[in-house]
């Protein structure tokens, strides 16, 4: 689950506390998070979006995922590996993103480690799936202090994706990102959403 407080409450509509009740985060819980993506550039924007919340609430990226997605070009890694100083020091004057030297750099360098990937002919949706064997991992949580903030998975991804060039990928936000993307159905079972998602599983 995004990086948050665990100290809520089910509500009563059912659905995983974290999200609230914010009409924008309660919209992301239900059509987005939790279901299993393979696309290898939403895979890539996700991945990088979620290494700008270390330190941030992630509802404070997602509010600023337009501007990201602007700022970035849509997060093609081809045109981000092209990024000079003069790029990097339009991004830190961007009010409309984290403005961050290492945060920035880091998008910038997980661009050069996809198409490094790529070149090696490992696609990155296929390379990222690899570490829960291609099929979601459905679990039963009934409580949110049931569930994990990192398992065996995401510190092997984790280490795979820092070797292969890319940072701010520790196994927390590696997790956190395997949740979101649907590697990992971690909706507790009252939820909807979570036999939902458990059917869109491949």
């Amino acid at each position: 689950m995004p990086i948050a407080d665990k100290n809520e409450t089910v509500p009563a509509s059912g659905r995983c506390p974290w999200c609230g009740t914010d009409p924008f985060y309660v919209n992301y819980h239900d059509t987005v998070w939790g279901r299993p993506e393979y696309d290898n550039l939403a895979l890539f924007e996700k991945l990088c979006l979620d290494g700008q919340q270390a330190g941030l609430s992630w509802i404070t990226i997602l509010r600023k995922q337009e501007n990201y997605q602007a700022a970035y070009d849509y997060f093609d890694p081809e045109k981000i590996v092209q990024y000079d100083d003069k790029k990097v020091s339009e991004l830190l004057a961007n009010p409309g993103i984290v403005r961050n030297k290492l945060k920035v750099q880091s998008i910038i360098k997980n661009a050069k480690g996809y198409l490094d990937l790529q070149e090696k002919g490992t696609e990155f949706s296929r390379f990222l799936w690899s570490f829960v064997e291609d099929n979601p991992i459905q679990n039963s949580w009934r409580s949110i202090e049931e569930v994990p903030v990192t398992t065996a998975e995401s510190e092997a991804m984790s280490r795979a994706l820092k070797r292969a060039g890319f940072t701010f990928v520790g196994p927390t936000i590696v997790y956190a990102f395997m949740q979101a993307v649907g590697m990992v159905n971690d909706h507790l079972i009252a939820c909807p959403q979570h036999s939902l998602c458990r059917s869109l599983a491949l």
